[in-house]
């Protein structure tokens, strides 16, 4: 099983800085990022314009890597992900939450990444969502 949806989120204070333009030897600064709060759950879920991939698809890839001991975890698992989407409907950074299995929360993070290419809708300035898979299987 497999849940997205989308809403607003906090902002904080990352200072970023763009690479200088040709020519020029002064960079000029980047609004900040918004922080990432420490609860994802408070974060709105994201919202696709196209359909979800298939949940139980998605879930053989973890049930092989708990089978070859590669992650201890049961069925189901869920996997929260914070997601930074810019005011031009990009994905800036994905930061999974720690499960303690790095090779689900990678896939995880590499299935967020291809799902949301061009499926997303721009929000009105950079925003965090969540998006929460439940990995389930036999």
């Amino acid at each position: 099983m497999l849940a997205l949806s989308q809403a607003a989120s906090a902002v904080g204070a990352t200072p970023a800085v763009e690479p200088a333009q040709a020519g020029s030897s002064t960079r000029a600064p980047v609004a900040p990022l918004p922080a990432i709060p420490d609860e994802l759950s408070t974060l709105p879920e994201l919202k696709l314009r196209r359909p979800q991939p298939d949940a139980t698809a998605l879930s053989f890839f973890v049930r092989d890597e708990v089978r070859a001991g590669r992650c201890s975890a049961d069925s189901p698992l869920r996997l929260d992900l914070a997601v930074l989407v810019t005011s031009g409907g990009q994905l800036r950074r994905i930061r999974p939450n720690a499960i303690g299995c790095p090779t689900v929360e990678q896939y995880a993070s590499g299935v967020v990444m291809r799902m949301a290419r061009g499926n997303v809708s721009p929000p009105l300035e950079d925003r965090w969502y969540r998006v929460s898979f439940t990995f389930a299987w036999q």
